[in-house]
């Protein structure tokens, strides 16, 4: 495989998974990005947990998620866990910010 087939691939791939979260952001109500993922959930706990030594870590709990993940065959989720030491996002999708755009010709 060429380094060109890979990267056409790896962009219908992008495209395929673009697609799919156009379907199914409609079905969630938050959106969590972690250091390394993007999910779409309806259920989410965030936790701030500390060390003896002071540092500050997190874990988020989420229920039936949907996760953005080019390479996962399959990315419906029942439960989530992730523990990190890095920034946790968690934003309440308004109704509005749900309506994508029909087509964007892709």
């Amino acid at each position: 495989m060429s380094a060109e087939d890979l990267e056409k691939y790896e962009s219908e791939m992008e495209l395929q998974l673009y697609r799919e979260y156009r379907d199914v952001v409609g079905l969630f109500t938050y959106v969590v990005e972690t250091e390394r993922r993007f999910y779409l959930t309806n259920s989410v706990d965030v936790q701030t947990r500390s060390t003896d030594n002071g540092e500050v870590w997190f874990e988020v709990t989420m229920a039936d998620a949907w996760v953005w993940d080019m390479y996962r065959p399959a990315r419906f989720v029942k439960n989530v866990r992730v523990v990190t030491f890095k920034d946790v996002n968690v934003e309440e999708l308004a109704r509005s910010d749900l309506e994508l755009p029909k087509d964007q010709g892709f």
